[in-house]
């Protein structure tokens, strides 16, 4: 979900992006010149020279979907669940989709030897127990390494167009719930979230049902939030589901006030009807309707051949926003 973009700050003159810059040189400026204290300003520092090589590492990958897997390190390279990691990175590869991973043994393992190793990125974390021995990343073109976990996180998640959630511990439920709890707020984009099991496995299945059965029983998720979503048991499954999300679908961005979704075949009247009818009342104020580029798409050169539809989206309901890109994908 991109953020609307000004070609040009209407006083100075200058581009969006050197307005940024000053804006970047300013605020290191300022905290460097405060007494923000020791601890502080190495954690600044850290971050942002973590950040840097990371952004350097994927950035010749920018134009390519990537699906970013997370996993237990512990699973054993002869289990069920380790193959299941990497048919679907295999799979996805096929399709010229790259995989991201934790660039740890494991389920991260699984995911980099399924895609390949000029298909595969990866962020490890320097922990004092745990390291990327028994990985198979060792290209430094494709690894960045972090101290910080929002750090890495950040970076896991910000470029991908899916995820694939293997059973794990503490580390991969806080990786689930945080990708999830950014969709559910409009923190991020909507993407497909595939919660992964063995055939017979009832890891995400007893889990989904504990969120619904304690979570929205008790009000405290919306009932669409578990749109956001997918529960599958072979590898098959979770990557059909990725490329039906992307069937019609193709991106949205922010354009004054409203939200535009780019297709890839637009609505016929009776299809755009319907879907008003079906999710008209989360636009806070009109309808949804088919539109063309906005000012910053122009200003951007951003998919312009592909048609459009547009609503005053109320920014709170995301499950449902979900549920409208699946209704989408069926036309």
């Amino acid at each position: 979900m991109t953020q609307d973009t000004k070609p040009a700050d209407d006083k100075s003159g200058k581009s969006y992006d050197q307005v940024l810059r000053e804006q970047l040189i300013t605020a290191a400026e300022d905290m460097a010149q405060d007494d923000v204290g020791m601890l502080n300003l190495k954690i600044a520092g850290t971050a942002v020279r973590e950040l840097h090589q990371a952004f350097a590492v994927f950035r010749p990958f920018i134009q390519r979907r990537k699906v970013t897997i997370f996993g237990s390190a512990r699973t054993p390279e002869d289990s069920e669940l380790y193959e299941a990691a990497r048919a679907v990175a295999a799979e996805l590869s096929t399709h010229d989709w790259m995989t991201v991973t934790g660039a740890g043994p494991g389920i991260m393992k699984a995911g980099m030897v399924g895609a390949g190793e000029s298909n595969a990125l990866g962020v490890t974390i320097q922990l004092p127990f745990e390291s990327s021995e028994g990985a198979a990343l060792v290209d430094d073109k494709y690894v960045s390494s972090m101290k910080y976990f929002f750090t890495r996180k950040l970076m896991l998640c910000k470029e991908s167009h899916a995820f694939v959630c293997m059973p794990g511990g503490f580390g991969t439920q806080d990786e689930t719930f945080e990708q999830l709890t950014l969709m559910q707020t409009g923190k991020a984009s909507i993407t497909p979230l595939v919660l992964l099991d063995s055939v017979s496995g009832t890891y995400w299945s007893s889990w989904f049902d504990w969120c619904r059965d304690h979570l929205v029983s008790a009000g405290l998720i919306d009932k669409h939030d578990l749109s956001l979503l997918y529960v599958a048991n072979t590898p098959a499954d979770a990557v059909a589901h990725i490329m039906q999300f992307y069937r019609n679908y193709n991106s949205t961005r922010w354009a004054g006030g409203r939200l535009i979704v780019r297709l890839s075949k637009g609505p016929s009247s009776e299809q755009l009807l319907e879907l008003n009818e079906k999710f008209g009342h989360i636009c806070t104020s009109g309808s949804i309707e088919e539109c063309g580029p906005s000012r910053a798409e122009l200003y951007d050169q951003e998919l312009l051949d592909l048609p459009r539809i547009s609503l005053a989206f109320d920014k709170k309901s995301n499950g449902e926003l979900r549920e409208l890109i699946d209704h989408i994908n069926l036309w």
